[in-house]
């Protein structure tokens, strides 16, 4: 018989982390990691309308880049040797490098901007918004012990000025500031 994505373990309302632990459905690491899961679909609504040579690839590697997060969020401190892939500063230093590229190729709007120029910008804007969301609920983890990784930190706080620059990128010319 095939297996079945229905395991009915989360019946009772709890769900096992990566290290086995068993906690609550609606603990601030599940809604934690339920924010990245809103990120890269986002993303993915993102990466499908992109009209700009190159930027579905950025975005691609930004979603696998989020699946290490989870990992991370998945898995409690004493057992992230569990882990095969880890947040490190090379990681970061690649979404920096990102964030400057893509700095460095936009002419930055002298104001507010209304996302919505492009249907791809606005799906960047909007993960950008969940990504914030989510590095507040990671923040909180991280000051109850229960994130460990400071490159963790560093990662989640520049991705939502990353995502903000690939938005201006992908809207160009239609890029709409606030009057």
């Amino acid at each position: 018989m095939k297996p079945s994505i229905t395991t009915k373990q989360g019946d009772r309302g709890t769900t096992f982390l990566f290290s086995g632990e068993e906690i609550s459905k609606a603990s601030l690491r599940t809604h934690a990691y339920g924010d990245l899961d809103e990120v890269v679909s986002a993303l993915g609504v993102a990466r499908a309308a992109v009209q700009v040579q190159g930027l579905a690839e950025v975005i691609l590697e930004i979603q696998n880049e989020l699946f290490v997060v989870a990992s991370e969020l998945a898995t409690a401190c004493d057992h992230v040797h569990l882990l095969r892939d880890r947040m490190t500063p090379e990681k970061v230093a690649r979404l920096d490098q990102i964030r400057e590229e893509t700095e460095a190729s936009i002419v930055m709007p002298k104001t507010f901007i209304l996302p919505g120029g492009t249907l791809a910008a606005a799906y960047l804007d909007m993960a950008r918004a969940i990504a914030r969301r989510c590095e507040r609920k990671v923040v909180h983890l991280h000051e109850e012990g229960l994130i460990c990784n400071p490159d963790l930190l560093i990662w989640m706080n520049r991705l939502s000025d990353t995502l903000w620059l690939l938005a201006r990128k992908e809207e160009g010319d239609a890029v709409r500031e606030r009057s």
